[in-house]
């Protein structure tokens, strides 16, 4: 069985709709990219998989579970955590208990989630910085903050949105190299990102969305080449840069 089923989910804002008919799945231990036009719907998705908001419509199955009804807290419990594209850690405390919030999902006595936590920034190689104030440190450590406090969540499947914008070139493969090492580790990754070389390396399949509703998908080189997705996201110029 699928880790993740997404059934013909919907979800309108009043009069407009932000997601219709999506139908979509994922299998454990992949790898998977949600690509689209700016207003297209992928962070609708993300807070619908995540009880931010409730489907008008259609079932999200998780673990063979439905989930579709559950609480955002119940939603971390069943093992799915999430980095949001704007990172805002809990600037007047350390490092380390920013990562304590996301511990205590898990575990409910002080040792043991200190432990947890501070495996979790070795991981992420930010143990040597674990006292200091998180609104003091770089967009990049922000970045990696906000995944330490996820995976400190133990889930299963993570959600990453955009979590390589506004990254040098040194920071973004240091995030691939991360990303990759997440996978290593068993975990599951769903992904959105505008940074096309990211989802070409990273992702095992892709999927997007347009007007809220899923396009295309498979694997990214052949995705890329469809015309669908040329002329809703990548325009020619890119189609034509991929061809020489």
């Amino acid at each position: 069985m699928a880790l993740l089923e997404i059934k013909n989910v919907n979800k309108n804002f009043g009069g407009l709709t932000a997601v219709m008919d999506f139908d979509f799945r994922i299998e454990r231990n992949e790898i998977v990219g949600l690509i689209g036009p700016n207003g297209a719907g992928k962070t609708t998705i993300f807070n619908l998989l995540t009880g931010v908001y409730p489907a008008d419509s259609g079932d999200i199955i998780f673990n063979e579970k439905s989930i579709t009804k559950f609480r955002t807290h119940e939603i971390c419990e069943e093992g799915i955590g999430r980095c949001f594209q704007i990172v805002k850690p809990f600037g007047d405390i350390s490092v380390l208990e920013n990562v304590l919030v996301g511990a205590f999902c898990r575990i409910d006595n002080l040792h043991d989630a200190k432990q947890r936590s501070m495996e979790v920034l070795e991981f992420v190689k930010l143990e040597h910085k674990k006292d200091a104030l998180a609104k003091n440190l770089t967009i990049a450590d922000k970045k990696r903050l906000e995944m330490a406090r996820a995976l400190a969540t133990k889930p299963q499947l993570l959600l990453l949105d955009e979590v390589m914008a506004g990254l040098n070139p040194k920071e973004t493969e240091d995030t691939i190299s991360l990303v990759r090492k997440l996978r290593e580790n068993g975990i599951t990754l769903f992904i959105i990102e505008h940074v096309m070389r990211v989802i070409m390396t990273l992702a095992d399949r892709v999927c997007i969305i347009h007007h809220g509703r899923k396009i295309v998908e498979g694997e990214p080189k052949i995705v890329t080449q469809d015309q669908r997705v040329i002329k809703a996201y990548l325009g020619e110029a890119y189609a034509s840069a991929r061809a020489k």
